[in-house]
């Protein structure tokens, strides 16, 4: 479990997902009877998809909602930080108005 905390501080969920499922992949075949759902959240919500394998294979109770509504708190903010600091990307065609269409010079 360090190990996992140690990659999801350097390089971000989605590395911790692949790697945790790699070396442990019984605690995830229990927590998910089908692929489908952790591929889909490792595509849109990873926070949450960690914090689900990590409190899920007992079952979900009381406090357990607290850690997952945080989790998907965190999948939120890291959208909006992406939105918010878009117009600071290099590259990032400052040309194009707030409505859409293209400005004029």
């Amino acid at each position: 479990m360090c190990c996992v905390f140690l990659i999801l501080v350097f390089l971000g969920p989605r590395t911790g997902i692949l790697v945790w499922w790699l070396v442990d992949q019984a605690r995830w075949n229990a927590v998910f009877d089908t692929f489908i759902w952790p591929l889909l959240g490792f595509f849109l919500v990873p926070w949450t998809t960690l914090m689900y394998v990590v409190v899920a294979p007992g079952g979900l109770e009381a406090f357990d909602w607290v850690w997952l509504g945080l989790a998907f708190l965190a999948d939120i903010a890291m959208y909006a930080g992406g939105a918010y600091k878009r117009q600071e990307v290099p590259g990032y065609n400052q040309y194009v108005s707030r409505g859409g269409q293209q400005g004029q010079q």
